[in-house]
């Protein structure tokens, strides 16, 4: 068996999850928002590809360029604005070819790249090994609500 970095094979599935559980979503299922303050199933997908590219795969191409590189917090919530029109079969689409192109670059590293370090201002030192742990719950985390805008969205109703 191959030595590769965690976490490669949930990042792989993700796209699939999703799209099993889209597979009867509408359109306006989709941009249905269960209270004025939640994110729709649409904000979510615009998120996960916002944050595949501008988070994730930055800070990546960071681990590998440079020493022990310095990384801020995310703040999703300046992002609202880019998240609220999303078009939510284009998001997901472009969340698919950037996750392709991440774990293209990924499973062509070697396992010991995941010892390389950089500087979180909120957590400390950090390894490229715990942002995939940190990616994987990142898609779970999301994942599960966009699991439950489903269910609430297209299946509670019908359950009697």
């Amino acid at each position: 068996m191959k030595n590769e970095l965690p976490c490669l094979g949930l990042l792989e599935a993700t796209p699939d999850i999703l799209r099993g559980l889209l597979v009867e979503i509408s359109d306006a299922d989709a941009r249905w928002k269960p209270a004025a303050d939640r994110f729709s199933i649409a904000e979510v997908l615009s998120h996960l590809s916002h944050s595949e590219w501008h988070c994730y795969r930055h800070r990546l191409d960071r681990f590998l360029a440079e020493d022990l590189p310095e990384f801020e917090p995310d703040d999703a919530q300046m992002f609202l604005g880019l998240y609220r029109d999303a078009d939510p079969e284009e998001a997901l689409a472009h969340f698919e070819d950037q996750r392709e192109m991440n774990l293209e670059l990924l499973r062509g590293l070697p396992a010991e790249a995941g010892e390389r370090r950089a500087r979180h201002l909120e957590s400390g030192e950090i390894t490229l090994c715990h942002m995939l742990h940190e990616w994987a719950l990142h898609d779970l985390g999301h994942v599960r609500q966009i699991a439950e805008l489903v269910r609430a969205r297209r299946y509670l109703a019908g359950a009697g």
